[in-house]
């Protein structure tokens, strides 16, 4: 069944360069069918859009409670995933997101898990109930276990030895393996020397930023690439301004990137000057750290363009295979013409 036909002269359907005309199907909020306009069933509204036709775009790095999400959605990016929250505020605006036409679909690893008085908890900007406090392996158990009920997709552990006390190896390990008997990941914010190597031998799978406090050596580039994925945030360091730890984090993630290791586009919305948009500045430094166009949209969409995935359609207006700074003006087409309909 088809509500309705999105046409496009042009769409990337994940290859490396672009499909030719390309017709997408929608019912309700799913692709339903895709291809050629002139195979597509006949008698269905149709909307023929300006521009490039593309996945909807994720932001794997951002903090919902500092921004406002409703405006990332026009900008293009339909997904968001919030890596650190208070409870309270967070897991309800997460389910809002799901009927809501004017908000991306958010997902969410609720609070951070640290050690007592460890990072984010002496933070100036961080609110109360930001941070579950652990303090051994049955402790970081329990905190998993308590966040389950709000389907996390994610669970978020600081180790940031720069800003105060970190779990302890024991702990770590218990929290990576309770989350995984339930199927979930967990990502850390790794901070001071070491810190990246722990996250690894503990079984962490996933960087919430890309390591910029120390040069990793090649057997743990290497060790990274083969099993874990690093979410970019290159510019949080200085924000258009070249500094030491922007340097240092592309040196990481180009070594990372030539081992061929999964990155993923995030920002870290909410940290500093940041565009409520595709940032462009994170684009140029993925370029820079030997991206190239089409792993940039790999690095950014979450699923392609195919029956069954949420119809999370964009459009750009050039060719973002060759010109990934289109991705920086980037508007979102289906929750916008979908509502006019509805």
């Amino acid at each position: 069944m088809i509500d309705h036909l999105f046409v496009a002269d042009a769409a990337w359907l994940g290859a490396d360069d672009l499909a030719g005309p390309t017709a997408v199907g929608v019912c309700r909020d799913e692709i339903s069918w895709i291809g050629p306009p002139s195979a597509a069933p006949p008698a269905v509204p149709r909307t023929h859009l300006d521009g490039i036709l593309l996945p909807g775009l994720t932001d794997h790095h951002v903090h919902t409670a500092l921004i406002d999400p409703a405006e990332l959605l026009v900008a293009g990016v339909t997904t968001l995933v919030d890596l650190g929250g208070t409870p309270d505020d967070l897991w309800p605006l997460v389910e809002r997101s799901r009927n809501d036409p004017d908000l991306p679909r958010i997902r969410a690893a609720g609070p951070f898990l640290t050690a007592p008085g460890g990072y984010p908890t002496q933070q100036d900007w961080a609110p109360a109930g930001i941070a579950l406090e652990v303090d051994g392996p049955h402790s970081g158990a329990a905190a998993v276990e308590s966040l389950l009920p709000h389907e996390p997709i994610t669970i978020k552990v600081a180790l940031n030895s720069e800003a105060g006390p970190v779990v302890d190896d024991a702990t770590l390990r218990a929290i990576v393996h309770t989350a995984a008997d339930h199927g979930i990941p967990v990502t850390a914010h790794t901070q001071g020397p070491g810190q990246t190597l722990r996250a690894y031998q503990a079984g962490i799978r996933v960087l919430a930023h890309t390591p910029w406090t120390e040069t990793l050596t090649d057997d743990l580039i290497n060790d990274l690439a083969r099993s874990t994925t690093i979410i970019s945030t290159l510019d949080i360091h200085g924000w258009g301004t070249p500094t030491h730890e922007r340097d240092t984090a592309l040196r990481n993630l180009h070594r990372f990137h030539a081992a061929g290791g999964t990155v993923r586009y995030g920002t870290d919305l909410g940290n500093g000057p940041l565009p409520r948009a595709v940032n462009a500045r994170e684009v140029v430094a993925l370029t820079e750290a030997g991206l190239t166009p089409v792993d940039i949209l790999h690095a950014i969409t979450s699923s392609l363009l195919r029956p069954g995935v949420p119809a999370d359609l964009t459009a750009v207006p050039a060719d973002p295979t060759t010109n990934p700074g289109a991705l920086s003006r980037a508007i979102t087409i289906h929750k916008a013409v979908m509502r006019g309909i509805r």
